[in-house]
């Protein structure tokens, strides 16, 4: 009765954290900047992502997930401790229980590594649930239903398809190709046509002032700064959402080819159920502009973007432990 559930997206971009009765409590970077010379944790969250790109040598700024895994186990669990720490209080007389999405296909060392680290981070009782099944739960899909739904969830560090009914994935496909990889395409188009090296903030930050799937018409327009690469020197340039379009072919390209697998491998009484109901999206990516319309067009199935994407994952794991009881066949062995 006492004990606090808590739903958490562990991304590779953003750690959102949901507790029972109250919603999402906290959105925050994944990222740690970790002093090098004494090897502690100097900050965490939004203060480290900050740090980006500006500290001197005796800082370190670390992402510890990448792809959705853990890169770097001792700074992702006291990355954890800090931001279960920051919702259940430091003095607590009940420990959480928590509920932590991970991607599909995560291998067994991989999400022991993640149980151990909410354990150590401070929770009584830690589960993993695969990230669609998640997204769909927080989107609302019908998924204890017979019926085929389908989630693409486009996240950080990968993109996810999975085609779900009766609380399980049927089909489901992945590939380590999201937000940052659409930042890098974005950063290194700059650098080859305009000779203008940018960081990944401002790579982000181009995405989504004038970053579009498909050609806008009338087209935005922004100026970048950056540091010239010939002279040395900081430089600013003007450019187009044309060009951030033609900058992130390439990775959405490999965002369309998950999906089509997807579909390929659907049973096809589920499929004609995606037909007929469309595929949602969910993920951080999903806020790309008209990057519905894209895999409407790529896939030939109607697309719909969820209502919050970004929150979607964690509130999905919130609902999975309420409804653990009937859940727990579809999640990975403890």
């Amino acid at each position: 009765m006492f004990v606090k559930q808590i739903g958490i997206d562990l991304g590779t971009v953003n750690v959102l954290v949901f507790v029972r009765g109250k919603g999402i409590v906290l959105r925050e970077p994944s990222v740690v900047a970790v002093s090098v010379n004494t090897n502690r944790i100097v900050a965490v969250g939004e203060e480290a992502r900050q740090m980006l790109g500006r500290t001197p040598e005796t800082i370190e700024v670390i992402r510890p997930m990448r792809g959705g895994v853990i890169a770097d186990y001792l700074v992702t669990e006291n990355m954890l401790r800090y931001f279960i720490s920051k919702v259940v209080g430091r003095i607590r007389l009940v420990r959480p229980d928590v509920m932590i999405s991970a991607p599909v296909g995560v291998t067994s060392v991989e999400s022991r590594a993640v149980r151990e680290a909410a354990v150590q981070a401070g929770a009584r009782s830690a589960y993993l649930i695969p990230e669609p099944l998640a997204a769909a739960l927080g989107a609302g899909l019908p998924i204890h239903t017979p019926t085929g739904n389908m989630i693409v969830n486009i996240g950080g560090g990968a993109t996810e398809a999975a085609v779900i009914a009766v609380n399980g994935i049927v089909v489901a496909s992945s590939v380590r190709v999201g937000g940052s990889k659409i930042d890098e395409s974005i950063a290194t188009y700059i650098r080859r046509k305009y000779n203008l090296l940018i960081g990944d903030q401002t790579s982000e930050e181009i995405k989504i002032q004038i970053g579009s799937a498909l050609p806008l018409d009338p087209e935005l327009q922004m100026d970048v700064r950056g540091r010239d690469q010939v002279t040395g020197l900081p430089k600013t340039i003007s450019i187009t959402s044309g060009e951030v379009t033609e900058a992130i072919v390439e990775p959405l390209a490999a965002i369309s080819a998950t999906v089509r697998s997807v579909l390929e491998k659907t049973p096809p009484e589920l499929a004609s159920d995606i037909i007929d109901r469309g595929m949602v999206m969910a993920g951080g990516g999903a806020l790309l502009r008209n990057v519905d319309r894209f895999l409407t067009e790529e896939t030939g199935v109607p697309c719909h973007v969820a209502e919050d994407p970004l929150a979607c994952t964690a509130i999905g794991a919130g609902k999975a432990l309420e409804q653990y009881s009937i859940l727990r066949y579809s999640l990975p062995a403890a």
